[in-house]
């Protein structure tokens, strides 16, 4: 392949000038456009479809596929807050809309059970965008200082490099390889009665559950020698092994996860047992280096005036195009650390408490935990042991790998 061909999603050889050919689905949709006629069922899907595997750029091996959802923040977010810098009004209305939009694609996604690369685009895209106004139009008022500006770069740095580490491994639970010789010994399917969300109750065959019971499937349908007797472990149909406790399956990732505690939109991925900590650092990073550049710039747009008290009222910020963007990003960002906190705090309540999200939402559902705090803890009581436990216990999740038995490795 030349640097502009590639394979589609039809297994043709196909070039990026014709991008714009052999589209029935496209023409058609015109058409009926244009006779002001319905779209047959699915043909939005497929025209969908088509632009996607059509999206690419020139690459050495062959034109690269783009992800249709990193397109949209990179190209919107500048657009957006450059308008609404234009004016006090279309700041108001582009700012309020811009939640709403966010909480409507996310909901949209949640539904259809589809991952995305939008809101990880979002997220690191405004974080560049943010840092290249403060150094472009903040810094050169000459009001910040070099060491508040090495600060800041220190503090994205660091938010980075444990986001880095929350995107890896969140302690998924490898898939047994007696799964795949019980499929080709054809052990039938309607056997076993479980569910992916966590709830507990197994039925599986005569032999099935012989080796469950004794300890002979591989995998992690072993009981741990080091886990305390009496700890309840539930099968998974759709991965087809034994979970540990604390585990669940994601159905966004397809996999189980070793304490698993939701799955974060925004770094595409589950947290759980392995990348917590990495999360809640990167939370916290996140949080002391925007408060900092709002400080900062708030300081330098408004000056004489606390940055609360700059935020709701500083007279002359829509008085050249500079203060009037720099305004707009402080309070995008405000808006965004506001979610951010409001994530943060609740995760730091489940650690005190020690429950996950998961097991939250399990208690609410069957009616068994309790409502503390007003609301914004739900403690089930099952693995609480106190705040200084509960704490020691998080700081030393993936500390130790979970011990596997010679027969299980062979």
């Amino acid at each position: 392949l030349c640097c502009c061909e590639y394979v589609d999603r039809r297994g043709e050889r196909n070039h990026l000038a014709a991008c714009c050919c052999d589209c029935e689905d496209l023409d058609e949709g015109c058409e009926r456009w244009l006779t002001c006629k319905s779209l047959p069922p699915g043909a939005l899907e497929r025209i969908a479809d088509t632009v996607a595997d059509r999206l690419r750029i020139p690459w050495f091996a062959g034109a690269v596929k783009i992800n249709v959802s990193l397109v949209p923040p990179l190209v919107l977010l500048p657009v957006f807050l450059h308008v609404a810098a234009l004016h006090f009004l279309l700041g108001l209305v582009i700012l309020t809309s811009l939640p709403v939009v966010v909480l409507w694609y996310y909901y949209l996604t949640h539904r259809r059970k589809e991952r995305t690369l939008f809101f990880l685009s979002l997220g690191l895209f405004s974080l560049g965008y943010m840092y290249y106004v403060f150094l472009q139009e903040v810094v050169p008022q000459g009001h910040v200082g070099y060491s508040q500006v090495v600060a800041l770069t220190c503090g994205l740095i660091l938010m980075l490099a444990a986001l880095s580490r929350a995107k890896k491994d969140p302690g998924y639970l490898p898939i047994p390889a007696s799964n795949e010789k019980s499929s080709h010994r054809g052990l039938p399917n309607k056997s076993v009665r479980g569910s992916s969300n966590g709830l507990h109750g197994v039925t599986m065959s005569g032999a099935a559950i012989g080796r469950a019971v004794n300890g002979e499937a591989k995998g992690y349908s072993r009981m741990s020698a080091e886990e305390p007797e009496g700890v309840k472990k539930d099968w998974c149909a759709k991965c087809r092994l034994v979970r540990p406790a604390r585990a669940g399956h994601c159905r966004l990732c397809g996999r189980c996860v070793r304490r698993l505690d939701h799955h974060c939109v925004w770094i595409n991925s589950c947290v759980g047992e392995q990348n917590h900590q990495a999360f809640i650092l990167a939370l916290s990073f996140f949080m002391l280096t925007s408060v900092y550049g709002i400080t900062l710039t708030l300081h330098t747009v408004c000056r004489g005036r606390t940055p609360f008290v700059a935020l709701f009222y500083c007279p002359g910020a829509y008085s050249d195009y500079s203060s009037a963007l720099s305004f707009t990003c402080v309070w995008y960002c405000a808006i965004v650390t506001a979610g951010m906190g409001y994530i943060l705090l609740i995760q730091l309540l489940n650690i005190s408490y020690n429950v996950t999200e998961r097991e939250a939402r399990l208690a609410l559902r069957d009616n068994t935990g309790r409502r503390l705090l007003g609301g914004l803890v739900i403690d089930t009581g099952q693995y609480n042991r106190g705040f200084l436990c509960n704490w020691g216990h998080f700081l030393s999740l993936g500390s130790s790998p979970p011990q596997r038995s010679a027969e299980d490795i062979v």
